[in-house]
């Protein structure tokens, strides 16, 4: 007896059993109703920050968005180098009333020792623009900072492979930071007129989403026609704008002088300008 007693108080003790159940309230025990509408507020701020950080942000301009129409082979001009088309003529969809824009030349842009086609640019004018008088004297390099500086102009970009926004906005802000650079050392900017550009060079950066811009979807800068008492615009479709005279000239005059982008597109409006008479 005494040693069925013994042998009673020296069996294994049984392991200690918890239900699943129990062990995961053990765990992630389940937060105190009082806790509840915190959490929820908590979860509803997290969301609502994740949205507006991600979401994509569109400016659309006056104009309702409308996707580009492909132009007929009869009212085109195709650029040899990259087989892309061109409309020969264009209208720019706004509330207000911009007449058509001519096709003055087009090119394309290459890049590296290699001549990879990377865009065909085309440059369009308002050349029907009856204020538009453009002295015959001028040369045809002349003649486009006249065009430009007097009448609607619209520089079109197709690139023939996919880029991003983010990489014609770096194009964009380097051609303006080399030509303020140059106006300052020539004396044909002051300091003054250095500093007002600054803010309108922040937001035209601001503009361009960190979003890829498809092969053969065109990108239209618009640069508005002089009007009394206000400043020139600079418009990207459904992007957005800035206003400021010398920065919205100076984007589209840099096609044009020095290091241009497209020399080919620069040979073609001045074959084009070299017999232009203004109606």
């Amino acid at each position: 007896m005494f040693r069925q007693a013994l042998l009673s108080r020296c069996r294994p003790a049984q392991p200690l059993r918890i239900s699943p159940r129990r062990f995961a309230s053990f765990l992630f025990p389940r937060p105190q109703a009082r806790n509840q509408p915190r959490l929820l507020l908590w979860a509803t701020a997290i969301s609502l920050a994740t949205y507006l950080t991600f979401s994509p942000r569109t400016v659309h301009l006056d104009a309702d968005s409308q996707p580009f129409p492909k132009p007929s082979p009869e009212d085109s001009v195709v650029d040899p180098a990259t087989s892309i088309s061109f409309p020969k003529t264009i209208r720019v969809p706004s509330k207000i009333n911009i007449p058509p824009l001519s096709l003055v030349g087009l090119g394309v842009r290459t890049v590296s020792f290699l001549n990879i086609k990377v865009y065909s640019i085309g440059f369009y004018a308002d050349l029907d623009n009856p204020n538009l008088m453009v002295p015959k004297d001028l040369s045809p390099e002349e003649k486009i900072k006249y065009i430009v500086r007097n009448t609607a102009c619209v520089i079109r970009i197709v690139p023939t492979r996919s880029t991003s926004y983010t990489h014609l906005r770096d194009a964009f802000m380097r051609a303006l930071q080399a030509r303020l650079v140059k106006g300052k050392q020539e004396g044909t900017l002051t300091e003054d007129d250095a500093q007002s550009a600054a803010s309108p060079m922040r937001k035209l950066k601001s503009l361009f989403p960190n979003s890829p811009l498809t092969k053969h979807t065109p990108l239209d800068a618009f640069l508005s026609p002089p009007t009394p008492g206000r400043p020139r615009a600079l418009v990207f479709r459904d992007l957005g704008a800035i206003e400021h005279d010398w920065v919205a000239t100076e984007l589209v005059l840099n096609y044009f002088e020095g290091a241009v982008p497209s020399p080919a597109l620069k040979k073609s409006v001045i074959e084009k300008l070299e017999t232009f008479e203004a109606k």
